[in-house]
């Protein structure tokens, strides 16, 4: 039976297809010691309103550290940046059927005012993840003390986690030699999400928007979808 490895930057509250990728790993790394990159899905995610899709953004404090890798970055809490996504998520969902359900458990920790971004991005998801009922295995990339760039970076992982797969999801074409993970002994699977159609607050469907709208609307009725 394979040993499925799956490796993603920790996100703030990611989309769907995030979450089916740590449902189809036994092992999941966190990637969080490469370079935080602005204007990413590290610190922001989209919801749904009224008017189509809102962003929430997690202010980050930039000046001085450039090239300060996710695990370093730090949250500014100058701004009630935590009220404003709160809110949002209340007057977009309050009349979604499981937002009550789930809603609280999301406000518990960002009301925590977690210093570090990763952390509370790691801890969102693995909350997440266990309202959904998974059963997968979290790593921090930080902690594997493993080195190399791009594929070599990806197969040194597999292997440090004990791993004999790794699975990826789409875009990776052009990123990393898919060859190479056969020549050292590890099966490549793609995810291959198809994102499912499920009945949203407001008018009409949007894929591609945070979690939380599947988990509002739809509670941890999460399959795999593209199996």
């Amino acid at each position: 039976m394979n040993k499925i490895v799956a490796i993603h930057q920790p996100n703030y509250l990611p989309w769907l297809g995030y979450f089916d990728k740590i449902q189809r790993s036994d092992i999941f790394v966190f990637m969080d010691n490469v370079q935080y990159s602005r204007g990413t899905w590290i610190n922001r995610c989209q919801l749904k309103n009224n008017e189509g899709k809102q962003w929430l953004t997690i202010p980050v404090i930039t000046a001085g550290v450039f090239g300060q890798k996710i695990k370093e970055a730090k949250i500014d809490y100058k701004t009630d940046w935590i009220s404003s996504h709160l809110g949002a998520m209340e007057t977009n969902y309050k009349k979604a059927p499981y937002f009550d359900k789930y809603y609280p458990y999301i406000k518990e920790i960002l009301e925590q005012k977690i210093e570090n971004l990763a952390d509370l991005n790691m801890k969102l998801i693995k909350k997440i993840a266990e309202l959904l009922k998974f059963k997968t295995k979290f790593i921090k990339g930080s902690e594997l003390n493993v080195v190399g760039n791009a594929t070599d970076l990806l197969i040194n992982i597999v292997r440090a986690t004990g791993g004999d797969s790794y699975l990826c999801g789409g875009g990776a074409e052009g990123y990393q030699e898919d060859a190479k993970f056969a020549e050292n002994g590890l099966k490549l699977i793609y995810q291959n999400f198809k994102h499912p159609v499920y009945k949203q607050m407001f008018e009409g469907f949007i894929p591609g928007l945070s979690i939380i709208d599947y988990l509002f609307n739809k509670g941890n009725e999460l399959i795999n979808y593209g199996k």
